[in-house]
């Protein structure tokens, strides 16, 4: 992966919707490997540590979110809002505490109410968060603030 350079706004319109998706996929890339980290975590600690799985899902979840802070830094956003990078990781992860109640949200739902699986309810979870996640720390914490 590489360094994308977010459009400008007085880009051209395909132009800015190509950096847009670039940095959408580029996203999903870093979203996908914190994941993995926070699906693992959140596996040992519910069947082999006997956690119960939303305090376990919170733990795993902060883990996950801190994969994705530094690959978000270092591959996905060019712009920086915050420049202190302890505060910035703060933010980061103050922002992903909205995706933790929507993950938190949809587990309960998906295992508590319709029954299924932790591993299929944690997919069915990831998919809502993406968004709110990808949305809020790109409008507020890696964009150009004018």
């Amino acid at each position: 992966m590489s360094r994308l350079t977010p459009a400008m706004p007085h880009t051209a319109p395909k132009s800015w919707a190509r950096a847009l998706s670039a940095e959408v996929l580029a996203y999903a890339v870093a979203s996908l490997l914190a994941l993995c980290v926070d699906t693992s975590i959140l596996w040992v600690l519910v069947n082999e540590a006997g956690w119960h799985y939303l305090p376990a899902s919170a733990l795993a979840f902060t883990a996950g979110a801190s994969v994705a802070y530094v690959l978000s830094v270092r591959f996905v956003f060019r712009f920086r809002a915050v420049q202190r990078r302890k505060l910035e990781f703060l933010y980061f992860v103050a922002l992903g505490l909205t995706g933790l109640l929507v993950n938190s949200a949809a587990l309960a739902v998906a295992i508590g109410s319709a029954g299924l699986g932790l591993l299929s309810s944690k997919l069915i979870a990831a998919s809502c968060t993406f968004g709110t996640n990808f949305a809020l720390r790109r409008q507020l914490l890696f964009t150009r603030h004018f």
